[in-house]
């Protein structure tokens, strides 16, 4: 009889902690989460080594193989904004003063 109710009680255990984890998609969230970090942070260098391994681990286990490619991609060293012009104020047009053309 004890047996048994260990069962139920086991098997009713199991049946909702599968509920509560198809509901929550903790595995799609922590794979969102680390795409995000990688695509659209921008330097998430700045976060520290610690962060960079826990985003990296994230991102290799819930995405392998986007992390594989994103591995064999050649790091850009390009910069991604615009470089100023310290000469800007010099070199603008009337356009950009605000006046017509």
């Amino acid at each position: 009889m004890v047996l048994m109710m260990a069962v139920v009680v086991i098997a009713a255990a199991a049946l909702a902690a599968g509920y509560l984890l198809g509901r929550l998609r903790p595995w799609r969230r922590a794979g969102d989460w680390a795409a995000d970090q990688v695509h659209h942070a921008g330097t998430w260098v700045r976060g520290g080594a610690g962060r960079q391994a826990v985003v990296v681990l994230v991102h290799a286990v819930t995405a392998p193989r986007t992390s594989w490619r994103i591995m064999r991609t050649p790091a850009t060293t390009e910069p991604t904004a615009p470089v100023r012009d310290p000469q800007w104020v010099a070199n603008r047009t009337r356009a950009d003063k605000g006046g017509t053309l």
